[in-house]
């Protein structure tokens, strides 16, 4: 099969770039969550929607876009995406109510769904095995800068100007990476592309969702990463509004925990295997996940913050090997794989952050992390028995 390749460098920091920013739209805003409620005169779990409405975009536009870059190559749905996250980003900022709010925050999602699913494709086409792993152990360390960078710059922006500063700052991103972009040179060739319809492209679907193994590395990835979106949506109140934190330092706690994820995914090549990896991640993630939510409903603020840097230490290890042994079982179909595999993994996020915002949002929170992490150890269980 024909390779074009564009410089390991520039595909790494391009690629790291498209693919974080949809967890940086996200992260970048989260210490002004509290200062929407007063904003739009909403309620938290009605504030906190707008998180979901961000990850049910970047589900579903998943599921369009990674069959259409199968058919059409990589670049040109990539492009468009950055466009449209331009205007629905400028949309958030003239909102005049919650309503619109949430409306352009759904859209900005489907828009970022675009690098999220197409730099996976991306990878695949260009490396295979040991060298995918690495380069997936690679990624997911520069994706790990943009929740230190995101809500660190968030919290010093507000303490200058108000939430609308992070989405001017937001827009301008956007318009920098569509430049970048423009640059990239196509990855999928002509003859590797999907032939015939739209229709055959989305037909894809039906027989990925008959690889048992490819499916059962997919929820192990969604389980985790439920637990990740569960923490996002509930830190902002429990760090700021019940342990007093400013802005500023709810922000440098959340990038020290990013630092754990950033550890866990650089640690992934030092195992014998990417299957090795996920196994002993899935373990201690299961042991941290009861750790944290006993220190949820008993500790405090820095017993809270060490169970969290554990779990999220283990987190690392497994988001790039479930990611590597999900694709190198669907190399053929990269596109519809990358978009199944985050697909699931936002539609959970998207359905458990706003449970986070029920009761006093410590026990929900305790609920979710202990039965996502039992989920992950048991499906990774079973797939090691098969």
């Amino acid at each position: 099969m024909e390779k074009v390749y564009n410089s390991r460098l520039y595909v790494l920091l391009t690629v790291g770039m498209v693919s974080a920013l949809g967890p940086f739209v996200t992260d970048f805003y989260l210490p002004s969550l509290p200062a929407l409620t007063g904003y739009f005169a909403a309620s938290a779990p009605l504030v906190q929607l707008s998180l979901t409405f961000s990850m049910v975009g970047l589900a579903t536009g998943q599921l369009v876009i990674g069959p259409l870059s199968d058919r059409y190559g990589r670049k040109r749905p990539l492009v468009w995406s950055m466009v449209v996250f331009c205007l629905s980003t400028v949309g958030c900022l003239f909102s005049p109510d919650i309503y619109a709010f949430l409306f352009f925050r759904s859209l900005q999602g489907l828009a970022g769904a675009g690098g999220v699913v197409i730099s996976k494709s991306i990878a695949s086409d260009l490396y295979e095995e040991q060298e995918l792993t690495r380069f997936f152990s690679m990624l997911s360390a520069v994706q790990g800068l943009a929740p230190i960078c995101a809500p660190v710059l968030g919290g010093i922006l507000l303490e200058y100007t108000d939430w609308r500063g992070i989405f001017i700052v937001l827009s301008g991103v956007g318009v920098l990476l569509t430049l970048v972009l423009l640059r990239f040179r196509e990855s999928l060739s002509s003859s590797a592309r999907l032939q015939g319809g739209i229709g055959t492209a989305f037909r894809n679907y039906l027989s990925i969702l008959h690889d048992r193994p490819f499916l059962g590395y997919v929820l192990v990835q969604a389980f985790a990463m439920g637990v990740m979106f569960a923490y996002i949506s509930a830190s902002p109140f429990i760090f700021q509004r019940h342990f007093g934190l400013s802005p500023l330092a709810y922000s440098l706690c959340f990038g020290i925990n990013a630092l754990a994820i950033m550890a866990g995914s650089l640690a992934v090549t030092r195992f014998r295997s990417a299957r090795r990896a996920l196994r002993i991640g899935v373990r201690g993630f299961f042991a941290a996940g009861g750790l944290v939510a006993a220190a949820l409903v008993w500790g405090s603020v820095w017993t809270v913050e060490a169970a969290l840097l554990a779990l999220l230490l283990f987190l690392g290890l497994i988001l790039p090997s479930s990611t590597t042994l999900a694709l190198e079982l669907e190399r053929r179909n990269s596109g519809n794989a990358s978009a199944a595999l985050g697909f699931l993994m936002f539609l959970v996020g998207g359905v458990l952050s706003p449970l986070t915002g029920l009761g006093d949002m410590f026990s929900p929170t305790a609920v979710i992390v202990v039965l996502c992490s039992m989920a992950a150890w048991s499906v990774e269980r079973r797939l090691g028995q098969e």
